[in-house]
């Protein structure tokens, strides 16, 4: 008879999996029980009585009660152990601006398997703005309207500066930070990325040295009848996610807009207009690949394809071609994954990955799968 041998990495993986599933589903039955408290006890005594046995806040109240009443496909992922209660709580902050109806229609409309919290984040607004168009753009408007800038001091000389502004706008400044350190990096700095970025902001807002060059490169994709106003389909800001109709065409017509406009084809969504607003354009197939892909095709990350590497789905050491089918974008920290031992990626035409992980155990991301 032969004997199944399982490797010392294997049983920890698969360990560390039951654990984290009966972590989450014991994460799902404390919010049944307090759901079921305030049912029974007023909402002050709850608090009271939670806060005192499981260090537990008024937020973990409402999420209970969002769960256990209007969001039930979450909260059976949680106890599935498909998501964590973190993610779950993303869920009820992106959904507790709208009504419970239109929430409840968001939730039934959720897939969980193989997803993070950026990507949960962005599908629940995808969902949003399909289900709730109108009551999306009032609430985008409301937010652009409500934006600030806010400092908190720490302690050892630092603090931390938070900005709340629309997506279209924070994600040019990370760009134009980002390719700053980049080109400094480049020329041998020795910095870290994340210290040349903060310095990058700095030079910039203070009028150092990096001021007076390029705007970076941003990408904004709509299709034609939407740019026209023919009809309302919505856009897509790399790295960010799907935005609403209304708010891709603002920037596509924008004269100061420093986008990279993406018109596609509505039948095929191959692009039939890739503007030329950048200061220096990369290569024709470069940009036919960012245009394409748009992010990094590693399953649950959503670093824009601009700043990724182009790798060879096939090894180009081993007669794969470089071409538009067997080059796609993967960010510098994933495409350095790839050639860790027992790691294999597979891309297909459709632009669809999937990931074996070295457990043996695979992982398949459709981008257009929860729509």
């Amino acid at each position: 008879m032969d004997v199944l041998e399982i490797s010392s990495d294997q049983v920890v993986a698969n360990s560390a999996e039951h654990w984290k599933r009966w972590f989450r589903y014991g994460q799902a039955m404390l919010l049944r029980q307090i759901a079921s408290m305030n049912q029974e006890w007023s909402r002050r005594s709850v608090l009271a009585w939670v806060a005192l046995s499981c260090n537990c806040t008024q937020a973990g109240a409402a999420l209970a009660d969002a769960l256990t009443s209007y969001l039930p496909r979450t909260l059976e992922a949680l106890e599935n152990g498909l998501i964590d209660e973190g993610m779950a709580a993303k869920v009820f902050e992106a959904t507790a601006c709208a009504s419970r109806e239109v929430a409840r229609e968001v939730d039934a409309r959720m897939k969980f398997e193989n997803k993070n919290s950026a990507s949960l984040r962005r599908m629940v607004n995808t969902l949003l703005m399909r289900v709730d168009p109108e009551g999306y753009e009032a609430r985008r408007r409301a937010k652009a309207a409500a934006r600030m800038l806010e400092i908190r001091h720490g302690d050892h000389g630092s603090s931390t500066l938070f900005a709340e502004l629309p997506s279209d706008r924070a994600q040019a400044i990370y760009a134009a930070c980002d390719r700053d350190a980049l080109e400094k990096k480049r020329k041998g700095d020795k910095r870290t990325m994340d210290q040349l970025r903060v310095d990058a902001l700095v030079e910039r807002c203070l009028g150092g040295e990096c001021g007076g060059k390029s705007e970076a490169q941003i990408f904004v994709y709509i299709d034609l009848p939407t740019l026209m106003g023919m009809r309302n389909t919505p856009g897509e800001l790399a790295g960010c996610g799907e935005i609403s109709p209304e708010m891709a065409r603002e920037i596509a017509f924008d004269s100061n807009s420093v986008w990279n406009r993406i018109v596609s084809e509505p039948m095929t969504g191959l692009p039939i207009d890739i503007g030329r607003k950048s200061y220096r354009p990369p290569a024709q197939m470069r940009k036919y690949i960012q245009v394409l892909h748009r992010t990094c095709c590693m399953l649950g990350c959503s670093r824009p394809a601009q700043y990724s590497d182009l790798d060879h789905i096939q090894p180009w050491s081993e007669g794969g071609g470089t071409d538009k089918i067997n080059i796609r974008p993967f960010c510098r920290v994933h495409h350095g994954l790839r050639d860790e031992p027992g790691w294999e990626f597979h891309t297909d035409a459709n632009g669809v990955t999937t990931v074996t992980t070295p457990d043996g155990r695979t992982y398949t991301d459709d981008p257009n799968g929860f729509i």
